[in-house]
């Protein structure tokens, strides 16, 4: 019987693995985002902040966010940027990237309530946040590429 059921699978697995649900796995999805540089690659899930209110709110009044969670804020078209920690408990790393795609610049472990702007720069179109600690855990830099589906496939540095 176990060989019956070896040769038998055998022939799925082959058209398992080449159907094209299979290969749009590695394709973006809303709720993920990859990042990627000369220090390795990372996936990361994401609430997405995209209209006036949510970008507001943020990650105010949570008390916690799994390791490889964040918040993505998109913006309308390239604009200058600046966050602050008003109401909110977590420590957090942010990541300003510009419309291409490129991590244009990081701050590190913004502090809990505080009301000091933290500037992006002139041209974010996105900006993740996550737990403080996860850019240097991973090496993230400035250079590094972003994946998502809110970059334009003609402009995108890595388009999905």
């Amino acid at each position: 019987m176990r060989g019956g059921l070896v040769s038998w699978m055998g022939p799925v697995l082959v058209a398992l693995a080449t159907t094209p649900s299979v290969v749009l796995a590695d394709q973006c999805e809303r709720g993920q985002v990859d990042l990627r540089g000369t220090w390795g690659q990372a996936r990361f899930s994401v609430e997405i902040a995209e209209t006036p209110d949510s970008r507001a709110t943020g990650l105010m009044h949570r008390a916690q966010m799994s390791p490889r969670a964040g918040m993505l804020f998109v913006y309308e078209h390239p604009q200058r940027v600046a966050f602050w920690m008003k109401n909110t408990l977590l420590p957090l790393d942010m990541i300003f990237v510009d419309a291409d795609g490129l991590v244009t610049h990081i701050h590190q472990n913004a502090i809990p309530g505080d009301l000091t702007p933290i500037p992006g720069g002139d041209k974010v179109l996105v900006v993740l946040e996550v737990n403080a600690g996860v850019v240097k855990t991973y090496g993230i830099t400035v250079g590094s590429e972003m994946r998502h589906e809110v970059f334009s496939q003609e402009s995108a540095i890595w388009p999905c």
